[in-house]
């Protein structure tokens, strides 16, 4: 009886290493094919060359315009990239430019704090407001912010009131974020985004963002590095 056992054992071994080479023969052979013939991607990255380089003209245009702060001009490349090239590099990377760009000439959001930091502010208070969203373990957060706080002197002569919002996320905590403040001078209002209800609006999808508001409108959306003296003196002249 054990004799017996021990041959179906070794015959039902047999027969699942038999149906296993068979699969792996018949994947080898769908491989071979594959890189033989090119298969459907190999097709379609033989036709993507020319598209990717259309589309990226339209990119470079489009990223000129708001360099230019031409935010119209910008938006209709970028729904332009978002129809015509969707499945390109750059189509895909409109979507979240468009979702910035997009906001430019709305209603701002107001900034839902769940706690302050620091101080309070509400658009109101300024007649320009320069909206930081950041978080205290983002290292590029970690050099614009500190930055932001030696600006704000200089911005504040200017009518620009900065408000810092946080969700806290990720690693950091509260008292994370109080120590990061403290250690690097940054005095200007900071808050606690409610539920992440003032990100949302604002479309933040990468940090450090920044937001510029003027009279209520966004005016400017981007990253807060980009906002040198001359952007930012020409977009609240204009």
């Amino acid at each position: 009886m054990l004799a017996l056992a021990f041959a179906l054992l070794g015959c039902a071994q047999k027969t699942d290493v038999d149906a296993l080479n068979a699969r792996v023969a018949t994947l080898e052979e769908k491989v071979a094919a594959l890189e033989k013939g090119g298969g459907s991607r190999g097709a379609a990255a033989a036709a993507d060359p020319a598209k990717e380089e259309a589309a990226n003209a339209v990119m470079k245009d489009a990223t000129e315009s708001i360099k230019g702060n031409d935010f119209a001009t910008a938006k209709t490349k970028l729904e332009q990239l978002k129809k015509d090239y969707p499945d390109t590099k750059a189509g895909k990377a409109a979507d979240r430019m468009y979702a910035e760009v997009g906001l430019i000439g709305t209603d701002a959001h107001p900034i839902e704090a769940e706690k302050w930091f620091q101080g309070k502010a509400d658009y109101s208070n300024s007649p320009v407001t320069l909206v930081v969203f950041w978080e205290a373990w983002c290292p590029h957060c970690k050099k614009e912010v500190p930055e932001l706080a030696k600006r704000e002197a200089e911005l504040k002569k200017k009518g620009v009131q900065v408000v810092g919002v946080t969700r806290v996320t990720k690693s950091s905590t509260e008292e994370t974020v109080k120590t990061f403040l403290k250690d690097n001078d940054v005095k200007f209002p900071m808050a606690k985004d409610k539920d992440g209800v003032t990100s949302e609006a604002f479309n933040v999808s990468g940090i450090p963002a920044a937001a510029l508001v003027k009279n209520g409108k966004v005016i400017w959306r981007g990253h807060p590095g980009r906002l040198d003296d001359a952007t930012l003196d020409k977009l609240i002249s204009g």
